[in-house]
């Protein structure tokens, strides 16, 4: 009986591999729309579309919870192909540190697919605060309390906030919002002092003057914003976080699909037109295996699991 149900089994793979997709395929992206990720999950999906012909996706916003409400949903889906999750720096390496009640396993309830793309992060602040540059931000905040947002708790923001307390010493408010389009709106306002965000939704204001950017991400500048050093250059190279998206299906999905999807976002990700809409806005391509993308995910798991226990952060912030 079991060698029939094996034998079942592997006739039975190839079988669905060839007919599908047999209807729409869901990219569930879990924040909302008009964030970051929303972006790149619309990106991925024309992607998808364009690679496998006669193919719909629709991309099905599911936000909350840091991501875990869109994240759970697609791990308890049918192995079927038809169910893809846009995965994150938070929903894959740093929520299950945060959240006990999580509901998922990042590793063992999903099926790593591609490492599709990162970007770095920039610390901004309001106008009209003062500080021209990381030294006088650092000097300003070891005199009064400064609040700090991010686009919410187990973000990439949130981890460089975290990041810039434990390298400095500093005590300042972090603030978790709801998606980071939120917390601009505040920065521009002038109620919030500073925030951690996306290149792409920052850089128009600090070329207009109404924010400045202070500090971003990596080892070198910027080509985008060449006038912001990095925290490299402000002697703060712990300050390394970089958010990033990658596509799982749940677990267990045929390799067939696997490889398939795979194949069709990495040739996506060697198109000219692909890497000019990136590089507008300061993203970077990955790609790879699946197999890749489980092993730097493993590798993020245990750096953030560190960060979040010195840090002392929890599922409120």
């Amino acid at each position: 009986m079991k060698r029939r149900t094996l034998l079942s089994a592997a006739v039975a793979t190839p079988a669905l591999a060839q007919g599908w997709p047999d209807r729409p395929i869901r990219l569930v992206v879990p924040f909302a729309g008009g964030t970051s990720t929303d972006i790149i999950g619309r990106l991925i999906a024309g992607q998808l579309a364009a690679g496998l012909p006669g193919a719909t996706v629709v991309v099905d916003n599911r936000a909350g919870a840091g991501g875990t409400i869109g994240s759970l949903n697609v791990a308890q889906s049918p192995a079927d192909g038809h169910s893809l999750l846009l995965g994150t720096i938070g929903t894959h390496a740093v929520n299950p540190h945060l959240m006990p009640g999580l509901g998922y396993d990042p590793t063992r309830d999903f099926t790593p697919i591609i490492a599709h793309s990162k970007t770095k992060i920039l610390l901004v602040v309001r106008r009209g605060l003062g500080p021209r540059d990381m030294a006088g931000f650092i000097e300003m905040a070891r005199t009064r309390t400064l609040s700090i947002g991010s686009p919410g708790v187990g973000t990439s923001g949130h981890l460089a906030h975290a990041l810039l307390g434990q390298a400095t010493g500093l005590v300042t408010t972090h603030v978790p919002y709801r998606d980071g389009g939120r917390a601009l709106t505040d920065l521009l306002g002038g109620t919030l002092d500073a925030m951690f965000y996306h290149t792409q939704f920052v850089r128009p204001h600090i070329e207009a003057g109404t924010i400045l950017g202070l500090g971003i991400t990596g080892a070198g500048r910027s080509a985008l914003l060449p006038a912001v050093p990095s925290f490299v250059e402000a002697g703060l190279p712990q300050l390394t976080v970089e958010a990033w998206w990658a596509i799982y299906g749940p677990a267990r999905l045929p390799p067939v699909i696997t490889e398939r999807v795979n194949g069709v976002l990495n040739a996506a990700l060697a198109r000219p037109d692909t890497l000019a809409t990136l590089d507008r806005n300061g993203i970077e391509p990955m790609g790879g295996t699946g197999a890749a993308l489980a092993a730097f995910q493993q590798a993020e798991l245990a750096l953030w699991r560190d960060v979040v226990q010195r840090a002392g952060i929890t599922a409120e912030g």
